[in-house]
């Protein structure tokens, strides 16, 4: 990858529905150079796709962020628990008070309730401190 792939990737992440004019414009090639370019990035797999984000309070259901501090010697110890349950997206070790950041998305405030019971439930847990997440205006993922 060159830096015009990445001046298109990153025109993308912007707005992947703007045309290819717009984008050969704002990195100063044709547009036929950018549709291959475009093209030999999606056949590579370095764009795997593009997807709709709908804001948070638009989604089905709930998602949460999960501080947790445990008594194991090391996060990989406790990070069974959390990969036994389907709704966790994400599980980060972090340095401050807490030790691991667990992402989750569930369809339901009950299911999270569920999930957070469960995860307080184990006893290499100490402290569970739970973020509903209330709105998303940048996801830069992919």
């Amino acid at each position: 990858m060159d830096k015009f792939d990445k001046a298109i990737i990153n025109a993308l992440r912007q707005d992947a529905r703007q045309s290819v004019s717009s984008i050969a414009e704002t990195v100063s090639l044709s547009r036929s150079a950018v549709s291959e370019r475009i093209k030999k990035l999606e056949q590579t797999g370095i764009i795997r796709g593009y997807q709709v984000l709908l804001s948070e309070s638009q989604k089905e259901g709930v998602s949460a962020y999960f501080e947790i501090q445990h008594r194991c010697p090391r996060c990989a110890d406790v990070v069974h628990v959390f990969q036994s349950i389907p709704e966790v997206i994400t599980c980060r070790g972090i340095t401050g008070d807490m030790d691991l950041l667990v992402y989750v998305q569930a369809d339901s405030m009950r299911r999270l309730h569920e999930i957070r019971e469960y995860i307080d439930a184990q006893t290499d847990i100490i402290k569970l401190k739970t973020h509903v997440v209330m709105s998303e205006w940048i996801d830069n993922r992919g």
